[in-house]
C-alpha cells in the first residue's frame, strides 16, 4: 500500500525546521521496518500576516511504500511529532493512503475534482480553517490530527498530502541519496541513483539519455505532472552538457 504522510508546524524559530523533521521521521520509519520510503516534498502555502506561522508557512509531505497497518504508521508518526516537535509548536498530523485519495478522485470524477487537492490548492492562495480541514479528513476516511496548543498545523498537513497527490506542487526534501551527491552524472545513472523521475530541460523536453550532468551543491528537483523532475539548463562546459537549473529558478516554479 502506498500512503501520503503529511507534517506542519512542528518548529518554532530556535528549533530546527520542519523540512529537517520530515527527513527525520522518514529515517525513523524506515529504520522501524514501517515504510520504504520514496520521496519528501515541500510544499509553500500561503505566507499572509493573518496566519500563524514559523518561517515560511511551507508543509512537508512523505511519500512511500508498506505491508504494515496504517494505525501502526499512524502511532510511529504521532510518538515521534510529540518527542521532537518544539514545545510550542502546534504540529499536524495527516496519513492516508493512496487507494482512499483514488476513491475520492473517482467519486468526484477525477483529481482535478478532488477536495483533498482542492483545499491543498487554496490553501496556497487563500486563508482556510480548521474546521474545515477537519470535517474534509473525517468526512473521507482520512487520519487527521494535532498536537500542542494550537493545532494549527493539521491544515498544512492535509494540504500537503492533497498537494502531493496531485503531483504538480512542491520541490523534493529527499529522494534516495539526494543530499550527498555531487560532481559528473550520466543522466540515466542519476536516475537509478537517486529516484529521480525525469530530466528536462527550461522548456520541458527530456534530454537525451546520453547527457551529463555537472549537480553542485543545491540539486532540488520538483513535481512536475506526477514525476519527480530534475529541471536542468544548458552549459557550454566541455565535460558536461547541462547542470540544474538556478535555485532561483526552481524556487519560482515551486512556491
Amino acid at each position: 500500500m502506498k500512503y501520503y504522510i503529511g507534517i506542519d508546524d512542528t518548529d518554532n524559530l530556535e528549533s530546527r525546521g520542519t523540512g529537517f523533521h520530515a527527513r527525520s521521521l522518514g529515517k525513523s520509519l524506515m529504520d522501524a521496518g514501517l515504510l520504504n520510503l520514496i520521496s519528501i516534498t515541500r510544499h509553500q502555502l500561503l505566507a499572509d500576516r493573518r496566519i500563524p506561522f514559523t518561517s515560511h508557512n511551507s508543509s512537508a509531505c512523505l511519500v512511500g511504500y508498506s505491508e504494515s497497518s496504517p494505525e501502526l504508521i499512524v502511532l510511529h508518526c504521532q510518538k515521534f511529532l510529540l518527542r521532537v516537535s518544539a514545545f510550542d509548536s502546534d504540529a499536524g498530523l495527516c496519513v492516508a493512503s493512496e487507494e482512499i485519495l483514488e476513491k475520492i478522485s473517482i467519486g468526484q470524477r477525477d483529481s482535478a475534482g478532488n477536495e483533498i487537492v482542492a483545499f491543498g490548492n487554496r490553501a496556497k492562495h487563500e486563508i482556510v480553517s480548521l474546521e474545515e480541514a477537519q470535517f474534509l479528513a473525517q468526512s473521507n476516511g482520512i487520519y487527521l490530527d494535532g498536537f500542542l496548543n494550537t493545532k494549527l498545523g493539521m491544515i498544512g498537513s492535509l494540504a500537503a498530502v492533497g498537494l502531493r497527490f496531485e503531483g504538480n506542487d512542491g520541490r523534493l526534501l529527499w529522494t534516495p541519496h539526494l543530499r550527498e551527491i555531487e560532481g559528473l552524472y550520466d543522466k540515466i545513472k542519476l536516475m537509478d541513483f537517486t529516484g529521480i523521475e525525469r530530466i528536462t530541460d527550461l522548456d520541458g523536453n527530456d534530454i537525451a539519455d546520453g547527457a551529463i550532468i555537472c549537480i553542485g551543491e543545491w540539486c532540488r528537483p520538483v513535481m512536475i505532472k506526477g514525476f519527480i523532475t530534475l529541471v536542468t539548463e544548458k552549459s557550454d562546459n566541455l565535460l558536461y552538457g547541462y547542470r540544474p537549473a538556478s535555485k532561483e529558478y526552481i524556487k519560482s516554479i515551486s512556491e
